[in-house]
């Protein structure tokens, strides 16, 4: 199967074995207190994710609850075109910062705009899901929902540069 694509408008590319195109329909929604996309406050957000039930029936969730921990992914759905970074950036934008490409940092303004968390799962109750530290706002499509598991955890020892920590040390602390 080849892919054609226009980049930029100039070159044609073809790439085999691409799919050209993917639609995905979200299978829930995120209802929670924070409307806003902010950074620094997520640590003891709880939030809603309710599965549409015109897809879904409870049974979807059986087992889930015998799981600490869930893997969310969803979709930046506020990120305008305009917005989408395919290059390098100084993370939030912050000079101080080095300039890294899109794929080095786990910013909103990505190419297909998708977000990936993992969260405490307080509970199941139907078709809801209440969830502790998940960093998407109020009406934030939800993609799919995995079980946490340690064995997909990483593998070895864990490094990453300097400026990622600083960035994350007060991502996860409680909003005031």
């Amino acid at each position: 199967m080849h892919w054609r694509s226009k980049c930029q408008g100039e070159v044609e590319i073809t790439i085999e074995g691409v799919t050209p195109q993917i639609e995905l329909r979200p299978i829930g929604i995120v209802h929670s207190s924070i409307a806003e996309p902010l950074d620094d406050i997520w640590g003891r957000v709880q939030c809603r994710i309710d599965l549409d039930p015109s897809r879904f029936t409870p049974d979807c969730l059986s087992g889930l609850a015998d799981f600490s921990h869930v893997e969310v992914v969803f979709l930046f759905h506020l990120v305008k075109d305009s917005e989408i970074t395919s290059a390098s950036r100084h993370p939030r934008n912050r000079p101080d910062w080095p300039l890294v490409g899109i794929f080095a940092q786990r910013g909103k303004n990505r190419p297909n705009r998708i977000g990936v968390t993992i969260c405490r799962l307080v509970s199941v109750d139907s078709l809801s899901l209440e969830v502790e530290g998940l960093d998407a706002i109020d009406g934030t499509p939800v993609l799919d929902v995995k079980p946490y598991m340690r064995e997909f955890a990483a593998r070895g020892e864990v490094h990453q540069p300097e400026w990622a920590t600083e960035l994350m040390g007060e991502y996860w602390k409680a909003a005031e």
